[in-house]
Protein backbone atom coordinates (compact mmCIF):
# COMPACT_ATOMS: atom_id res chain seq x y z
CA UNK A 1 0.00 0.00 0.00
CA UNK A 2 2.45 2.55 0.86
CA UNK A 3 4.48 1.73 -2.40
CA UNK A 4 1.47 2.73 -4.40
CA UNK A 5 0.53 5.92 -2.33
CA UNK A 6 4.60 6.82 -3.58
CA UNK A 7 3.87 6.30 -6.84
CA UNK A 8 0.70 8.16 -7.06
CA UNK A 9 2.10 11.03 -5.60
CA UNK A 10 5.36 10.79 -7.67
CA UNK A 11 3.10 10.75 -10.89
CA UNK A 12 0.85 13.67 -9.57
CA UNK A 13 3.95 15.78 -8.77
CA UNK A 14 4.98 14.85 -12.57
CA UNK A 15 1.84 15.60 -14.24
CA UNK A 16 2.03 19.49 -11.87
CA UNK A 17 5.80 19.79 -13.17
CA UNK A 18 5.05 18.96 -16.97
CA UNK A 19 2.04 21.03 -16.90
CA UNK A 20 2.74 24.49 -18.93
CA UNK A 21 2.36 27.17 -17.13
CA UNK A 22 -0.47 30.03 -18.04
CA UNK A 23 0.46 32.37 -20.42
CA UNK A 24 0.45 36.05 -19.18
CA UNK A 25 -1.11 38.43 -20.44
CA UNK A 26 -0.76 42.01 -20.42
CA UNK A 27 -1.40 43.93 -17.34
CA UNK A 28 -4.43 46.25 -19.43
CA UNK A 29 -5.95 47.58 -22.28
CA UNK A 30 -8.14 50.05 -23.05
CA UNK A 31 -10.84 48.84 -25.55
CA UNK A 32 -11.38 51.86 -27.51
CA UNK A 33 -7.63 52.06 -28.16
CA UNK A 34 -7.50 48.46 -28.89
CA UNK A 35 -10.44 48.67 -31.49
CA UNK A 36 -9.73 49.46 -34.92
CA UNK A 37 -8.23 47.67 -37.75
CA UNK A 38 -5.15 45.32 -37.14
CA UNK A 39 -3.00 43.62 -39.95
CA UNK A 40 -1.98 40.60 -39.40
CA UNK A 41 2.36 40.09 -39.55
CA UNK A 42 2.42 36.50 -38.60
CA UNK A 43 0.04 33.20 -37.08
CA UNK A 44 0.82 29.67 -36.46
CA UNK A 45 -0.59 27.59 -39.06
CA UNK A 46 -4.19 27.10 -38.46
CA UNK A 47 -7.14 25.15 -40.56
CA UNK A 48 -9.54 28.12 -40.92
CA UNK A 49 -6.73 30.14 -42.20
CA UNK A 50 -5.42 28.11 -44.45
CA UNK A 51 -4.13 30.00 -48.07
CA UNK A 52 -4.73 33.71 -46.50
CA UNK A 53 -3.08 36.53 -47.57
CA UNK A 54 -3.59 40.00 -46.73
CA UNK A 55 -5.40 39.33 -43.17
CA UNK A 56 -7.04 41.76 -40.92
CA UNK A 57 -8.95 41.64 -37.81
CA UNK A 58 -11.49 44.76 -36.62
CA UNK A 59 -12.79 45.28 -33.42
CA UNK A 60 -15.58 47.31 -32.90
CA UNK A 61 -17.06 47.98 -29.43
CA UNK A 62 -20.78 47.95 -28.99
CA UNK A 63 -23.17 49.24 -26.34
CA UNK A 64 -23.78 45.70 -25.16
CA UNK A 65 -21.64 43.25 -23.03
CA UNK A 66 -19.37 42.04 -26.14
CA UNK A 67 -17.01 43.79 -29.11
CA UNK A 68 -17.93 43.08 -32.56
CA UNK A 69 -15.07 41.58 -34.67
CA UNK A 70 -14.70 40.57 -38.25
CA UNK A 71 -11.65 38.73 -39.80
CA UNK A 72 -11.37 39.00 -43.08
CA UNK A 73 -8.19 37.48 -46.03
CA UNK A 74 -7.66 37.03 -49.34
CA UNK A 75 -7.73 33.19 -50.30
CA UNK A 76 -4.39 33.05 -52.25
CA UNK A 77 -5.84 29.68 -54.32
CA UNK A 78 -8.94 31.49 -56.08
CA UNK A 79 -8.43 35.53 -55.33
CA UNK A 80 -11.47 35.87 -53.53
CA UNK A 81 -11.78 37.40 -50.61
CA UNK A 82 -13.61 35.71 -47.65
CA UNK A 83 -14.86 37.20 -43.91
CA UNK A 84 -16.15 36.04 -40.75
CA UNK A 85 -17.87 37.67 -37.87
CA UNK A 86 -18.12 37.10 -34.20
CA UNK A 87 -18.29 38.31 -30.90
CA UNK A 88 -15.74 39.18 -28.22
CA UNK A 89 -16.53 38.71 -24.32
CA UNK A 90 -14.15 40.46 -21.79
CA UNK A 91 -12.94 37.67 -19.29
CA UNK A 92 -13.91 39.20 -15.70
CA UNK A 93 -11.19 40.25 -13.79
CA UNK A 94 -8.56 40.24 -16.39
CA UNK A 95 -7.81 43.60 -17.56
CA UNK A 96 -9.45 43.70 -20.27
CA UNK A 97 -6.38 41.44 -21.76
CA UNK A 98 -8.30 38.52 -21.85
CA UNK A 99 -11.21 37.59 -24.20
CA UNK A 100 -13.48 34.76 -24.84
CA UNK A 101 -13.63 35.09 -28.67
CA UNK A 102 -17.39 33.79 -30.42
CA UNK A 103 -17.47 32.89 -34.52
CA UNK A 104 -20.00 29.77 -34.06
CA UNK A 105 -22.29 29.31 -31.17
CA UNK A 106 -22.19 28.08 -28.55
CA UNK A 107 -17.85 27.85 -28.79
CA UNK A 108 -15.86 30.23 -27.80
CA UNK A 109 -11.93 30.25 -28.04
CA UNK A 110 -9.13 31.85 -25.94
CA UNK A 111 -8.36 35.11 -26.83
CA UNK A 112 -4.79 36.54 -24.53
CA UNK A 113 -3.50 39.90 -25.12
CA UNK A 114 0.84 38.68 -24.35
CA UNK A 115 1.80 41.70 -25.97
CA UNK A 116 1.04 45.22 -26.56
CA UNK A 117 2.80 48.83 -27.70
CA UNK A 118 1.99 51.75 -25.44
CA UNK A 119 0.75 53.38 -28.30
CA UNK A 120 -1.41 50.19 -29.57
CA UNK A 121 0.79 50.07 -32.96
CA UNK A 122 1.18 46.42 -32.72
CA UNK A 123 0.09 43.35 -30.71
CA UNK A 124 0.80 39.95 -30.08
CA UNK A 125 -2.35 37.33 -29.00
CA UNK A 126 -2.06 34.24 -28.47
CA UNK A 127 -3.74 30.68 -26.50
CA UNK A 128 -3.58 29.13 -23.32
CA UNK A 129 -2.47 26.17 -25.04
CA UNK A 130 -0.34 27.60 -27.04
CA UNK A 131 -1.61 26.23 -30.33
CA UNK A 132 -2.48 30.32 -31.91
CA UNK A 133 -0.61 33.02 -32.18
CA UNK A 134 -0.85 35.85 -34.31
CA UNK A 135 1.46 39.02 -34.36
CA UNK A 136 -0.73 42.17 -35.21
CA UNK A 137 0.04 45.73 -36.75
CA UNK A 138 -1.87 48.82 -37.10
CA UNK A 139 -0.02 48.79 -40.59
CA UNK A 140 0.50 46.07 -43.28
CA UNK A 141 4.23 46.06 -42.63
CA UNK A 142 5.98 45.75 -38.72
CA UNK A 143 10.06 46.86 -37.88
CA UNK A 144 11.87 43.45 -38.38
CA UNK A 145 13.30 44.23 -34.90
CA UNK A 146 9.50 44.60 -33.02
CA UNK A 147 9.12 41.52 -35.07
CA UNK A 148 12.48 39.64 -34.08
CA UNK A 149 11.19 40.98 -30.31
CA UNK A 150 8.01 39.21 -30.03
CA UNK A 151 8.86 36.21 -31.33
CA UNK A 152 11.73 35.80 -28.97
CA UNK A 153 8.83 36.81 -26.02
CA UNK A 154 6.46 34.04 -27.78
CA UNK A 155 9.26 31.72 -27.93
CA UNK A 156 10.29 31.89 -23.82
CA UNK A 157 6.56 31.91 -23.43
CA UNK A 158 6.50 28.19 -25.51
CA UNK A 159 4.76 28.98 -28.70
CA UNK A 160 6.11 26.90 -31.42
CA UNK A 161 7.59 29.77 -32.78
CA UNK A 162 9.87 28.03 -35.96
CA UNK A 163 6.28 27.44 -37.08
CA UNK A 164 5.08 31.22 -38.02
CA UNK A 165 4.11 31.55 -41.04
CA UNK A 166 4.27 35.29 -42.47
CA UNK A 167 1.51 36.66 -43.44
CA UNK A 168 1.33 38.35 -47.25
CA UNK A 169 -0.13 42.03 -47.14
CA UNK A 170 0.30 42.86 -50.54
CA UNK A 171 -2.68 42.13 -52.25
CA UNK A 172 -3.20 46.18 -53.64
CA UNK A 173 -4.58 45.68 -57.40
CA UNK A 174 -5.20 41.76 -57.64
Amino acid sequence: MKNILSIILTLTIMSCASQKTPVKTVSGVDLGQYAGVWYEIAHLPARFQKNCDCTTAEYSLTSNDYIKVKNRCRKSDTGKWTSVSGKAFVVPNSGNARLKVQFFWPFKGDYRIIALDDDYNYAMVGTNNRKYLWVLSRTPQLDESVYNRLVGKAAGLGFPVDELIVTRQDCSGR
